[in-house]
């Protein structure tokens, strides 16, 4: 089998051998790297004047709260849902039409902190893939639209909301309007969700009906409390943003593939964590001088958010939140305290920010779309000792696939160091040691656009 030197390698001298390699020479390497001009598009086009508009409209409302008022036009949850359904109906007729956008609707029975049955609607805005091959395969972006005030109970007191969560619902719209001018191979799915405050009951329910009809959910993000880059001590940080990763599910029995995790020392590389390194490089790269700041937890210190309903039923879900919350503008009845003003409200917003978040969330998810899907039943050979590592998976169908890639890191590092194209084949042996590596493969389309890694499970 012929040999093929890496050019990408952070390790001098790593060679690999690719099974079905059509000839000695390596494998011309599509450029995963570069900037793909779809993407610069759409991230230059993201609006903060405009995230502003529907963070102020949302506000408007007065309360969202998610027993509040659904009959006016210019109060409560009702009026808002209606509102955010039209404006992404208004943006899919200027694109095309093919934004389809419905409601998503279910009553909720009397729960903790559900007093009366009450209907739960999401705003549902679908772009569907152009590819036949890709379109099946769906990533889903939301924020929550309801919002509360001190009491999570009370319905008719005022809950602006400006932050959590008009900025995360803000950048959804934005990211809707935006992307569904361009054609993407894999389905987008952009989605406010409401009762997130009653209990992630909104998003439980679209992430249950995507397992009862079988969606392959490839991906989610939520975006929940993205307004603000100022701390409670005034500290400004507009450089950054949280994007929180589960490792190994709070589960009483493991599954298999967690236990194959778990076995190989693999925490690390489930597949929300694989997830979220794509997330950080292709967002980094293409928002400049702003950090994904990737946490290995799945939200905040025992809290939680809308991507848990997700990873619960075992979709890979991330969460971005901002730096640092500052709780008087969090969760609070609107009022003054001497010179302190207390409640959620627009003017403790940080506009650019949100566009920045925003812009990550965009070219994550453009990425990810365009993209080949992940490689599947990826496996590493252990039946003899060697100091070579041979991985094999299936191969993909997808007509724009150009080949595979395999990337590795050391075992105390978080992210990918090297990387080696191999072409399009189903099995390659590189010159690094598993007892010293962390593997996966990637897709690579023939423009560059590489999937999420997928980590090997033994072959035993």
């Amino acid at each position: 089998m012929p040999t093929v030197r890496s050019a990408s390698s952070l390790i001098a001298g790593v060679l690999a051998i690719a099974a079905g390699a059509a000839s000695a020479a390596a494998p011309a390497a599509p450029d995963v790297t570069g900037h793909q001009a779809q993407i610069d598009k759409i991230v230059s086009e993201i609006s903060p004047q405009r995230i502003e508009g529907y963070v102020r409209k949302l506000v408007s409302f007065q309360t969202r709260h998610t027993m509040s008022e659904t009959e006016s036009d210019t109060v409560g949850i009702g009026a808002a849902r209606r509102w955010i359904k039209a404006e992404m109906e208004r943006c899919g007729a200027q694109s095309g039409g093919r934004l389809q956008v419905a409601f998503d609707s279910h009553v909720a029975p009397v729960s903790a902190r559900i007093s009366r049955p009450t209907e739960i609607v999401n705003v549902v805005a679908t772009l569907p893939g152009s590819q036949p091959q890709s379109k099946e395969r769906i990533y889903v972006v939301s924020g929550h639209y309801d919002s509360r005030n001190t009491d999570v109970m009370d319905a008719k007191g005022a809950a602006p909301g400006a932050n959590d969560d008009a900025s995360g619902t803000a950048a959804v719209m934005e990211m809707a309007c935006v992307m569904a001018r361009y054609p993407f191979d894999a389905t987008l799915v952009f989605m406010t969700v409401a009762a997130e405050e009653q209990g992630l009951i909104g998003a439980t329910h679209w992430a249950e009906q995507a397992v009862q009809k079988k969606l392959n959910v490839a991906g989610m993000l939520t975006n929940d409390i993205i307004g603000s880059s100022r701390a409670d001590d005034g500290r400004i940080d507009d450089k950054q943003v949280r994007l929180f990763a589960e490792s190994i599910p709070a589960t009483k029995e493991m599954s298999e593939t967690v236990r194959a995790l778990v076995a190989t020392g693999g925490e690390n590389d489930s597949i929300s964590r694989q997830l979220a390194r794509h997330v950080k490089e292709v967002g980094e790269r293409y928002v400049p001088g702003f950090k994904v700041s990737i946490v290995h937890r799945r939200d905040r210190y025992l809290r939680g958010g809308d991507h848990m309903p997700f990873l619960a039923r075992g979709f890979a879900a991330l969460r971005f939140s901002e730096p640092n919350e500052d709780f008087a503008h969090q969760h609070q009845n609107v009022r003054k305290e001497g010179a302190m003003q207390y409640g959620d409200l627009p003017e403790f917003n940080d506009y650019n920010y949100i566009a920045r978040v925003a812009r990550v969330n965009a070219a994550a998810l453009a990425s990810l779309s365009l993209a080949p899907a992940a490689p599947q039943q990826v496996q590493v050979r252990t039946d003899k000792l060697d100091n070579n590592s041979t991985l094999l998976w299936l191969p993909n169908s997808e007509p724009d696939l150009a080949g595979y890639r395999i990337v590795w890191r050391e075992t105390t590092a978080s992210q990918w160091q090297g990387s080696l194209y191999v072409g399009n084949v189903t099995e390659a042996t590189v010159r690094l040691s598993k007892d010293n590596y962390f593997f996966g493969v990637q897709s690579v389309d023939k423009d560059g656009n590489a999937s999420v890694a997928t980590y090997p499970a033994p072959l035993r």
